[in-house]
């Protein structure tokens, strides 16, 4: 019988900790502790399952809703006019979340279309969750070769679902969860308990940037795809985007129409201004243009690979191998001829953003400031959290020093110049984080100015991330002094800051201390397994593993 194991919460914590807790957000220091902390925190919450698992159905699920679980609905922009919801949830939660959807992954997996390109579960991938081979890119290669030799009459439809994870249906969920898990419905209780806290109490909608809900959200697209091969149509499908294969236009309308009236079973549409029916080459050709095989010098920097991991084995020669393929192409001139376009290549900009960290220093340096430059920034608004990421590499690495302080200059003006790019909180989380590695005048107002002005506890937490990493006194001493009012999250980074702050740190501990394990109960706490309060105070004292 399918079920869930210790191994299953030992993986979520193992990818978190080497990939982070959501995509569209910055890594966090919680990332690091999760990464040091895993196994710890897997057993912890291995404890709590096999607990609700001892009882009820009924209580399994109505344990989990009385607790209070931390978690934040973040703006975060999609395209360059765009915006979606994201959800940061607190690292236990997260692991127990994600440990559920390994688990639902692993029984899922041998039931899944080979048709289906996204997110395919690796059984003995260890912190690395999905098998690499499937993807975008591969799933757009299929789908040309397959219409390779096509009769001329042959149709390819292009299509997607309208707002796919905002509508997910929450009661079909916990169905398709127990059907994998016939004889233990307290699995998908859980997962519908969790979805409702993160949902705000609404029985539709996933929490968008994390494992659990791209598990979930395949899940419930595979009947679906069961349903499209048993009516003998020829499909592709990579998360919402599907491709129909079809031999005529009546076809592509009779088989379109068939996708429809499914989707719509399960509450979900097709999005009517992406829909488009073409012929073979014209699809060929679109597909061509999506993967930059039209121009050699963009079609290069399109077609590399960045997945460079610094856990591998073999990270170096990785590294050193996409180094090389970058020093021989005109970054620059492909950067500058995309400002000349009304839209920019949201795509290519991506790749020059994530190719930063591969430039000699005097050239990283021309491309920094041509992406952070007052109305540049604003061109190249989509990619936004990609060259953020990538200002923030440069900024880590002492091999670049010599342009560190051209690089914070550039970033300092941002606000005066770009603030309405950082309304999104998304946007602004992935600012702060290039704002830590040294403080100056501008940036130390306008962190205070953020943290004051501040709904979200995940924006304060950077605030105070800030504070911790410039050795900030002043900070710390206001901060503290308003111990009593911090969330339990914001709480957290205050007590880790501590320890640089000498004497008045120690003190501060010696304080507040003895309240700590009360302070920070999440509800799940059981005799002979550490808390997670203890865990995380344990690495807190280790300053080789937080710093």
């Amino acid at each position: 019988m399918p079920d869930v194991r210790l191994e299953h919460f030992q993986r979520a914590a193992a990818d978190i900790g080497a990939h982070g807790d959501n995509d569209t957000l910055p890594f966090d220091i919680d990332t690091k502790f999760v990464s040091v902390k895993q196994a710890e925190l897997a057993r912890a919450a291995h404890a709590f399952f096999e607990e609700l698992q001892r009882d009820s159905e009924t209580n399994s699920a109505r344990k989990i809703s009385q607790l209070s679980v931390f978690s934040e609905r973040l703006l975060a922009p999609t395209g360059p006019t765009g915006f979606r919801i994201v959800t940061k949830i607190q690292p236990f939660w997260t692991i127990y979340f994600n440990g559920l959807g390994v688990a639902i992954a692993e029984a899922l997996e041998n039931n899944r279309d080979n048709r289906t390109h996204s997110y395919r579960f690796l059984h003995d991938g260890g912190s690395t969750l999905f098998n690499r081979d499937y993807s975008w890119k591969t799933f757009r290669e299929v789908t040309v070769h397959e219409t390779n030799n096509l009769p001329q009459e042959a149709i390819i439809v292009q299509t997607d679902i309208s707002g796919f994870y905002e509508h997910i249906s929450h009661h079909y969920l916990v169905n398709f969860i127990d059907d994998l898990f016939p004889n233990n419905k307290r699995i998908g209780n859980q997962v519908n308990a969790l979805l409702n806290k993160f949902s705000a109490g609404r029985s539709f909608g996933l929490p968008v940037g994390g494992q659990c809900s791209r598990i979930l959200a395949e899940l419930f697209m595979n009947s679906v795809d069961r349903q499209m091969t048993a009516a003998e149509i020829k499909w592709h499908r990579y998360v919402d985007d599907y491709v129909l294969i079809t031999n005529s236009n009546a076809d592509a309308y009779k088989e379109l129409a068939f996708l429809s009236h499914t989707l719509s079973d399960y509450g979900l549409a097709l999005n009517k201004t992406k829909t488009v029916m073409l012929t073979s080459k014209h699809y060929s050709d679109y597909v061509a243009t999506l993967l930059g095989n039209d121009d050699d010098e963009a079609g290069k920097l399109r077609e590399i690979d960045l997945h460079f991991d610094p856990y591998s084995d073999t990270a170096d020669e990785d590294y050193d191998s996409l180094k090389q393929t970058i020093e021989g192409l005109q970054v620059q001139k492909l950067l500058n001829r995309e400002l000349e376009k009304g839209l920019p290549d949201t795509f290519l900009v991506t790749q020059i953003g994530r190719t930063l960290r591969l430039q000699e220093p005097e050239v990283a340096i021309q491309l920094a400031t041509t992406l952070l430059s007052q109305g540049n920034l604003h061109a190249f608004r989509a990619s936004w959290s990609t060259i953020m990421r990538g200002i923030a590499n440069l900024r880590a690495t002492e091999d670049y020093a010599d342009i560190s302080e051209m690089l914070d200059q550039l970033l300092d003006f941002i606000p005066d110049h770009s603030t309405h790019l950082l309304q999104a909180e998304a946007n602004l989380l992935h600012y702060l984080r290039t704002l830590r590695f040294t403080p100056t005048a501008r940036r130390m107002a306008f962190v205070q100015r953020t943290y004051n002005a501040a709904r979200s506890d995940t924006v304060k937490r950077a605030c105070i991330d800030c504070w911790r990493h410039w050795r900030d006194r002043a900070a710390f001493t206001s901060v503290r002094g308003r111990w009593n009012e911090l969330s339990p999250e914001c709480q957290r980074l205050v007590w880790l800051s501590a320890s640089f702050f000498g004497d008045q740190g120690d003190g501060f501990k010696r304080q507040v201390g003895p309240n700590l394990d009360n302070a920070w109960r999440l509800g799940i706490e059981r005799q002979n397994v550490a808390s997670y309060a203890s865990i995380y105070r344990e690495w807190c004292d280790d300053p080789s593993t937080n710093a």
